[in-house]
């Protein structure tokens, strides 16, 4: 009899406790569904609620020009990210660089799946400005994100900003304007790679894709980040196992201390590697130590 009642008890406790989840959970929907609301009569905007009636909103605050966005085309874009409530900016794309994927992938957003990006975009064309009101559960959700220092529960506006132009005049246009900011003076070569001349070397020897190069070298992002170095004089390679953006050192000759900009086209591309992200520009400054043909 004990058993049975024990039975009995523990099945009325897992519904009590599963009722009160859900019950948690459609009070969040409910707060984060008055909060938008309110925000949206406060800002007088005219936002679209989600046609699949999951509980975001987007606005096309100005659209582009051409066609509107498949999710099998390619989307340059930039995201910021900030409080609903607070108005606290918690993350945006850094200047130097931007997000791009095909469309039907920018639902993975700093590591969430926030599928009303893709649905924003679909309404946009290239060049379009996006806003997105997101309830905490279709973005960072109960646990938020220590990363860029979401808290719980907290209702996201998420501002997309898509590019009409090709990578490489938006890498073009990140190039001129650190070297603007930094009161850097460089060339611009025909391949899209800016250089500054430190010294001019006094080698002989005619620096071709197959000559082995012993070069001392640090890379760093546009925002300053080393991601690789060797300055030891011990590095050796010819210009076929290199990135594309250092064939301008065939430019140069042994004894050479340049410092090279390079677009994200020539680098790594949309290829996102450990120590930085995707349609990242370089900034390298390379001494070439001994030339061998």
């Amino acid at each position: 009899m004990l058993k049975t009642i024990s039975s009995y008890t523990l099945v009325l406790l897992s519904l009590i406790i599963l009722n009160s989840c859900k019950k948690e959970y459609e009070s969040v929907q409910s707060i984060d569904d008055r909060k938008i609301q309110d925000y949206i009569a406060a800002n007088h905007l005219t936002a679209t609620a989600d046609p699949g009636g999951s509980g975001f909103y987007y606005q096309i605050v100005s659209q582009g020009t051409g066609e509107f966005y498949t999710n099998t085309d390619s989307v340059r874009y930039r995201g910021d990210v900030k409080s609903l409530a607070s108005g606290t900016t918690y993350y945006g794309t850094p200047t130097t660089n931007n997000l791009g994927t095909f469309v039907g992938y920018t639902d993975i957003f700093l590591g969430k799946k926030i599928p009303g990006i893709i649905t924003a975009l679909n309404a946009a064309k290239p060049g379009a400005v996006i806003r997105l009101l997101l309830p905490s559960y279709l973005a960072f959700g109960k646990n938020g994100s220590a990363t860029i220092g979401v808290p719980s529960n907290d209702p996201i506006d998420l501002t997309i900003t898509t590019y009409a132009q090709s990578q490489a005049a938006l890498d073009d246009q990140h190039i001129k304007d650190f070297l603007t900011a930094k009161g850097i003076v460089a060339t611009k070569d025909e391949s899209g790679v800016y250089y500054q001349v430190n010294e001019a070397g006094t080698g002989t020897d005619v620096i071709t894709k197959t000559s082995d190069l012993t070069v001392n070298y640090t890379g760093r992002t546009l925002e300053g980040a080393v991601f690789d170095s060797n300055t030891a004089g011990t590095f050796v390679t010819n210009l076929t196992a290199t990135i594309p953006g250092w064939l301008i050192l065939q430019k140069f000759k042994k004894g050479a201390k340049v410092r090279i900009f390079i677009p994200s086209v020539l680098a790594y591309g949309n290829a996102a590697q450990p120590s930085f992200s995707a349609n990242t520009c370089l900034d390298f400054d390379v001494e070439i130590v001994e030339v061998t043909n």
